[in-house]
């Protein structure tokens, strides 16, 4: 009851990668760089362990980004020829490789890195994928000439990747979908479809993750055009309830989000995020145990997972791991309240 989690990502350590920024370079050469990236993933579950969290991840150690460490090994893809695209629907720019030929899935991508964390952990595990509507947002496409067919291509080998992660121990994959809170119509039109070819036969628990983004200056501007109430849950949700996947994972904690739009999701679990990521002030045990109960008023406890709003990849590590006490110590207080250890 009331299982703990994270979003994905946590900082990378100074030696690793450059602290406090998206897409940061590696810092070691390559010869080196696949042993620090191990021992960097050793840290993220510790520390995740160390504070109680039930459900681990790998703290995305190993990628860059959480869309382009997937995309670098597959092919039709052309890193060398990169562009500077607006994506989100233009909230900022990035620049993204192109797709130039048929998208195929030639190798294992993350399955050294999942049968390490598997083998170094006793927790649950969840390993975290970019979902199909998110990648086609985040790359440049002068192939396909055609969005909802480029996402199902790709659906269709996250599905590959996702069965051989499954097979080799993984609890839950999740899949990263943003963009599902940018294109709204488009969710219905074939984002769901484009889910559903994702998870398709996973013998594992399968999650959605739709939040507001990195806290990233881009990220917290939109925010501030968005109202005094966030809805945007209220187009996505019943959608999602009515599919396939498992768990939906969403932003909560200092947030503009209706918490009433919870009850929409009746019947999936709901990672709640009761931790703010664009924010260093890290909160009281109290206020996570308020935002659990907040949420508990639509969602039953045994469905309820008190995690964090996003990825933490852009805080700095003493913040980000005091946050994960924050929050396990709240949810411990909602348990005693429960009658549950």
């Amino acid at each position: 009851m009331l299982t703990t989690t994270i979003v994905g990502s946590l900082p990378k350590p100074p030696w690793l990668a450059e602290p406090q920024r998206l897409w940061a370079p590696w810092r070691l050469p390559a010869d080196q760089l696949a042993e620090g990236q191990r021992d960097a993933v050793l840290v993220a579950l510790k520390a995740q362990e160390a504070a109680g969290i039930d459900v681990v991840t790998d703290g995305e150690q190993t990628r860059q980004h959480f869309v382009h460490g997937f995309l670098e090994s597959l092919e039709g893809i052309d890193f060398t020829r990169r562009v500077t695209i607006g994506i989100r629907a233009d909230r900022y720019l990035a620049e993204v490789p192109i797709v130039v030929g048929p998208i195929r899935r030639t190798r294992a991508v993350h399955a050294a890195g999942v049968t390490f964390a598997r083998a170094n952990t006793g927790h649950r595990l969840k390993f975290t994928l970019p979902g199909p509507m998110t990648i086609v947002d985040t790359l440049a496409d002068e192939f396909y000439g055609d969005r909802p067919r480029l996402a199902l291509e790709f659906a269709r080998v996250l599905n590959e990747e996702a069965r051989e992660l499954a097979a080799l121990g993984v609890d839950v994959v999740q899949f990263d979908e943003p963009a599902f809170n940018v294109y709204l119509d488009d969710v219905e039109r074939w984002g769901i479809d484009a889910l559903h070819r994702a998870i398709d036969g996973l013998a594992c628990r399968t999650a959605v993750h739709i939040c507001y983004g990195y806290g990233i200056r881009a990220n917290i501007e939109w925010k501030r055009t968005l109202g005094d109430e966030w809805r945007q849950y209220e187009t996505t949700f019943p959608l999602l309830a009515r599919s396939r996947i498992d768990q939906v994972s969403l932003e909560c904690a200092n947030s503009r989000v209706p918490v009433s739009l919870l009850g929409l999701l009746r019947g999936k679990d709901v990672l709640v995020g009761a931790v703010d990521v664009a924010s260093d002030v890290v909160e009281t045990p109290e206020q996570v145990a308020a935002t659990i109960r907040r949420a508990m008023a639509f969602v039953p406890p045994a469905r309820l997972y008190p995690s964090t709003n996003c990825g933490m990849a852009p805080l700095s590590r003493e913040v980000a791991y005091a946050k994960l006490d924050a929050l396990t110590a709240g949810t411990a207080i909602v348990r005693a309240e429960l009658g549950r250890s």
